[in-house]
């Protein structure tokens, strides 16, 4: 079974990449652009066959490892 984690900052916390990564499409001629927030993905390839414990053992990876929950939010897919 396959979990998709999505890692994003949360509302309200400085992204310097994103501001980076922003300016730079301004360089480059691409205008409107107002605000980029970058994030991660991580996929993981798991020998859970059980949906609801894969999503549980997951989650748990997240709050232990993935994801700083202090700064960043998460968000997990089964695949």
């Amino acid at each position: 079974m396959k979990a998709r984690v999505h890692v994003t900052l949360k509302n309200g916390v400085l992204d310097p990449q994103g501001a980076a990564v922003r300016h730079s499409l301004g360089a480059l001629g691409f205008d409107g652009v107002d605000r980029v927030r970058q994030g991660k993905i991580i996929e993981l390839e798991l020998t859970e066959t059980d949906a609801a414990k894969a999503k549980a053992q997951v989650n748990d990876m997240c709050e232990k490892l993935l994801a700083n929950t202090v700064i960043e939010d998460y968000t997990v897919e089964i695949l």
